[in-house]
Formats: structure tokens, C-alpha cells, sequence
């Protein structure tokens, strides 16, 4: 985890952002809420199963993506086996499934796997 954002001229901490993660956060039922929905930064909410091939093939441009954009994105995983009641929520009938969310809203969502510059293109539209 890195620190978050310091002022150019004092070096503290900027507000609002608190640790910025470089990798993808692990999401669950119980923190849906606060990971996703409260999170100062818009979420790329990654809905995916461990027996999915195509999730298997998303999820390393997803991890260079958080690592990319740590500081403009979060990009979160939601495994639908085990979190059901959030998959259920958002209606995701198929996966992968990702769902863009800004300012606990959903903005946008791309089912199925693209390469890279696809989702960098989808995501520069949306934010």
C-alpha cells in the first residue's frame, strides 16, 4: 500500500484519499459499502468467478491497471460465488463483468473480456 497524495509544498498529506493501493482490493458482501460506494475514487469493480477462463485472462490487465492509475482509479474484485447478495444487487449474469462506479453510483459497466486499450479507451470516456 502506498501513502496517499502530499502537498508539492509542505509534504503533508492531502485529505480525502488516505492510502492509495497499487493492486487490486478483494471486496466482499461486508465491505462492498465502504471499498466501493464510499470510495473517494471511482471504482472499477471487477465481477469474477475462479473457474472463469476469460476472468482469468482480465485479471493480470486489471492488476497493471491499478498499478497504472493508482492515483485517478481503485479497481476492486468481487468473486460472485462467494459474494452473492452484491452480484445479485447489480444483476451480473455474466462474467467478467465490469462495472465502473463513481461517487457510489454505477456510471458503467463492459461484460466480457477485451484486451487492454479497450478498457483504457472505455475508461478514459467515462472519467
Amino acid at each position: 500500500m502506498k501513502e496517499g497524495p502530499k502537498c508539492g509544498r509542505c509534504r503533508s498529506a492531502l485529505p480525502g484519499l488516505g492510502p492509495v493501493t497499487d493492486h487490486p482490493l478483494q471486496v466482499t458482501d461486508q465491505t462492498f459499502q465502504t471499498e466501493v460506494l464510499s470510495s473517494p475514487l471511482p471504482v472499477i469493480l471487477d465481477c469474477w468467478a475462479p473457474w472463469c477462463g476469460p476472468c482469468k485472462m482480465v485479471s493480470p490487465i486489471l492488476d497493471e491497471l491499478a498499478h497504472t492509475w493508482a492515483y485517478r482509479i481503485r479497481v476492486a474484485k468481487l468473486n460472485v460465488d462467494e459474494n452473492p447478495a452484491t452480484a445479485s444487487r447489480y444483476s451480473v449474469q455474466s462474467i467478467p463483468t465490469l462495472i465502473l462506479f463513481r461517487g457510489g453510483k454505477e456510471v458503467d459497466r463492459m461484460v466480457g473480456a477485451l484486451p487492454r486499450g479497450e478498457m483504457e479507451r472505455w475508461l478514459n470516456a467515462r472519467l
